[in-house]
């Protein structure tokens, strides 16, 4: 997307706002060029053009209207200060605006600001090239990417290279090729099945994952990793790229706990869940991931969630972890913290070096780049899909499939989005989203944390998990920590104190507080059929959620921590000396602080149930053998199926559930397979 000359000073102006030149605070604040240092020094407006193109057009429409707002007097209206566009305003005059709309009560400019905000301190902090690295990170203790000591191999999948409009048949259309996606078609290519995968991002190994935030997020993530809600209250992260989610997540791979899946058997009419079948799905997928706690080394931030909960008492458990082939080398531990931009090394077992390799090994045929615009249906019944295949030189390919059975598995935002797409209209697509909404609890301990090194989540806490007599609650977690998610999570609240604690980046640990939500959003479609998020964590929601926040403060403090950050926009903070908290008030408070949309930041790692199995066709769009009520030879395998919120990090339940659909495709046929046999028989057609 490009930008005329007066938007581009308009962002420069913004950029320069959000990351200002000040003076250093005091001697000991480091090199004063780090303090001097301005956003528009850091931030490629171009980059900016590449987020908003991943946008539906009402958002890009959106941006393009705040900036109009921005360039004329009337903005002044906005903060009720001077009469001039912003770019004309004085420096403070600048902030003084942007601290008006993070607190405003009006939605649009509490939006607006946080759109802003993210954007400008993700791009500054997180950007790099590969010759110059990013001139902040010496600044802020960030070594950024590792030295690359992995010989470039080639790529062990073969994908389809297509160069010109093309048709092609199958058994099985896989489309998406995650968790839920990658299983099934190594499953069924490994039973003898034709199967095509399509999957509508690139295909990236070894050193392609480059350990580049900025680019990293771009190439590998849905909406180059900017999804979001459609009042911008929840960011959301999603993969979009060969392997899913399971090439950029964290590892963990958790059980579905038992009285989960005993909840979803009995209230979904689903009992499957709760059987032995189920049961051997998991130990399956379990050991084709290679899952173990074999390695115990933590890094600072899960040590600390360790040392903090034991020491007020608190059980915590080791987090099994799809690895294999970790050695007890610096140069793995570290690497650990890259895979959220996927994993050079090949440590974590993804569908990419499992099952997607199986399915491949099977005469698989696999189609990246390639976006599904529709499920083709007849007589109710799934005949194949159209899609567009995008080539290396940047031209469109379209592409036709004819399959006998069609599995979906895109991720529970884009397979409602893609189903909505096709025509199918049971009253509850796309409804029921749930997304474990999730807030960083960041604390600043006197040692270095340096949380962007080793693995990024090895130690759960379960102690909230249910709570008010409920099956809801929290699981409290570490995430990954690289600066520009580092910059985009932390509360702006002025130039300097952001830049003041982006300073200290290498002293902060996190703690996530991931809610299991009982209460939903949905998602439609807007008019080109761009999927549209729609969620408000409701009250019940939030009131688990400050439990967590509450519990994670107190662990900070307890592994001590000298400062916490409680997780709102007026950032308040809670102080501790030797263990021992010396404002506890603080947190009695947050309850009373306002919670709506944009005044505190949510996000969403987890999207689950928008097509959601069970045994009751009017309320359930899948039926439990994972086909869809509404149209037959077509299927659900990801998230999107689940009945209700897992409570645990997805992945191994997703898998598992593939897995489990992928057995009942093996041994049944087509629907209509004997009525069109006998029709060529009879020399009809």
């Amino acid at each position: 997307m490009q930008f005329t000359e007066a938007q581009r000073a308009i962002l420069r102006a913004l950029a320069d706002t959000f990351i200002p030149t000040l003076t250093p605070p005091d001697l000991a604040s480091g090199d004063p060029t780090f303090w001097a240092r301005r956003g528009s020094e850091g931030v490629a407006i171009e980059k900016i053009g590449l987020v908003l193109e991943a946008q539906p057009a009402g958002a890009r429409q959106e941006f393009l209207q705040l900036l109009q707002l921005l360039d004329t007097p009337a903005l002044g209206l906005t903060w009720f200060g001077a009469l001039r566009p912003f770019a004309r305003l004085a420096p403070e005059q600048r902030e003084k605006l942007l601290q008006s709309w993070a607190g405003s009560n009006v939605p649009q400019l509490r939006k607006g600001f946080h759109a802003l905000r993210k954007l400008f301190v993700f791009l500054f902090y997180g950007s790099s090239t590969p010759e110059q690295g990013n001139f902040v990170w010496e600044h802020i203790g960030y070594g950024g990417p590792l030295p690359d000591e992995v010989v470039q191999a080639d790529k062990p999948i073969r994908t389809l290279q297509p160069t010109h409009d093309v048709q092609y048949d199958c058994d099985v259309l896989v489309i998406g090729s995650g968790a839920g996606g990658g299983v099934v078609a190594g499953e069924l290519a490994a039973a003898g099945h034709d199967v095509l995968v399509l999957e509508k991002g690139p295909y990236l190994h070894g050193a392609e994952f480059s350990q580049r935030e900025v680019d990293m997020l771009g190439t590998l993530y849905d909406a180059r990793g900017t999804l979001s809600t459609q009042d911008g209250g929840v960011a959301l992260l999603a993969g979009s790229c060969l392997g899913g989610g399971t090439t950029i997540n964290w590892a963990g791979a958790f059980r579905t706990p038992d009285y989960i899946l005993h909840e979803w058997a009995r209230e979904h009419q689903v009992p499957h869940f709760a059987s032995l079948e189920f049961k051997k799905s998991l130990d399956a997928v379990s050991r084709a991931l290679s899952v173990n706690i074999d390695h115990t080394r933590h890094n600072a931030q899960n040590q600390a969630l360790w040392d903090g909960s034991t020491r007020l008492g608190q059980e915590v458990k080791l987090i099994p972890r799809n690895e294999k082939g970790l050695t007890g080398s610096d140069l793995h531990f570290r690497s650990l913290g890259f895979s959220c931009f996927g994993d050079r090394h090949g440590i974590k077992q993804g569908t990419l070096n499992t099952y997607l390799q199986t399915a491949s090994d099977h005469g698989a045929r696999l189609l990246t780049d390639t976006r599904v615009e529709r499920v083709t249906v007849a007589q109710g019944r799934a005949t194949g899909a159209e899609a567009v295949h995008t080539t290396a030189d940047g031209r469109p390919v379209r592409v036709t499939v004819r399959a006998r059975r069609v599995v979906v598995a895109a991720g529970s935002i884009q397979t409602p989005a893609l189903l909505l797409r096709s025509g199918l209209r049971h009253p509850h697509l796309g409804q029921h989203l749930h997304l474990h909404p999730t807030v960083a609890v960041s604390a600043l301990y006197e040692q270095r944390m340096e949380a962007w090194h080793g693995p990024m989540m090895s130690v759960v806490n379960d102690c909230y998990t249910m709570l008010s007599g409920t099956t809801f609650g929290a699981k409290l977690e570490t995430p990954p920590a690289h600066p520009g998610l580092m910059a985009m999570v932390l509360p702006w609240c002025s130039g300097r104190q952001h830049k003041e604690l982006m300073r200290q980046a290498a002293h902060l640990g996190s703690f996530i507080v991931l809610t299991r939500d009982r209460d939903a959003g949905r998602v439609t479609v807007d008019r080109h059929g761009t999927p549209l998020i729609h969620y408000v964590l409701s009250d019940f929601d939030r009131g688990h959620l400050l439990q967590g926040v509450r519990a994670a403060a107190e662990i900070h403090v307890a592994a001590g921590a000298r400062t916490v950050l409680l997780p709102h926009g007026t950032l308040p903070q809670l102080h501790a000396q030797r263990g021992v908290m010396q404002n506890p008030e603080v947190l009695d408070q947050l309850p009373h602080l306002g919670w709506k949309p944009n005044q505190f930041s949510l996000y969403s790692a987890h999207q689950m149930s928008t097509c959601r199995m069970g045994g009751d066709a009017a309320t359930h769009p899948t039926n439990p053998s994972g086909e869809l009520y509404e149209v037959r030879n077509l299927f659900v395998a990801d998230a999107s199926a689940f009945p209700a919120c897992s409570g645990v990090n997805p992945m191994l339940t997703i898998m598992a559930l593939a897995h489990h659909t992928a057995q009942h495709l093996k041994t049944s046929a087509p629907a209509g397979t004997a009525v069109a046999r006998q029709t060529v028989a009879n020399g009809v057609g």
